[in-house]
């Protein structure tokens, strides 16, 4: 079993920038892929940014490439998400996942349903 728990949350002006965090414990997290995903309200959860076990690998939704950067330290457990040029579009709430499988697959998953343990979601709100 894995606990994942998020911080970094907040309001922000548009333009501005938030770095989120998530703290894994349990089981060995640099076993682990880990993806960050977001939902707004009415809206399906979508998959934001995902990292390979190693952190050499990253994958990106088209909608924050080149504004986000995922990024882990496996000797702090932690992985984190830096987001920049925020727009009000990327209000959501932000959840962090982890993959139990990818260091046996390699593949960085960007389905939801590839994701074994979820966080308990932070609130980032980008005001106009």
């Amino acid at each position: 079993q894995v606990q994942l728990i998020e911080s970094g949350g907040g309001l922000v002006q548009a333009g501005g920038s938030l770095s989120l965090s998530c703290a894994a414990s349990g089981r060995t997290f640099s076993n682990y892929g880990m993806g960050w995903f977001r939902q707004a309200p009415g809206k399906e959860r979508e998959f934001v940014a995902a990292i390979s076990w190693s952190g050499r690998t990253t994958n990106y939704a088209d909608s924050v490439k080149g504004r986000f950067t995922i990024s882990r330290d496996n000797a702090k457990s932690t992985v984190y998400l830096q987001m920049n040029t925020l727009k009000p579009e990327d209000t959501a709430v932000y959840y962090c996942a982890a993959d139990a499988t990818q260091r046996i697959t390699q593949r960085i998953r960007i389905g939801r349903q590839f994701y074994d343990y979820w966080g308990q979601g932070t609130q980032v709100t980008v005001s106009s």
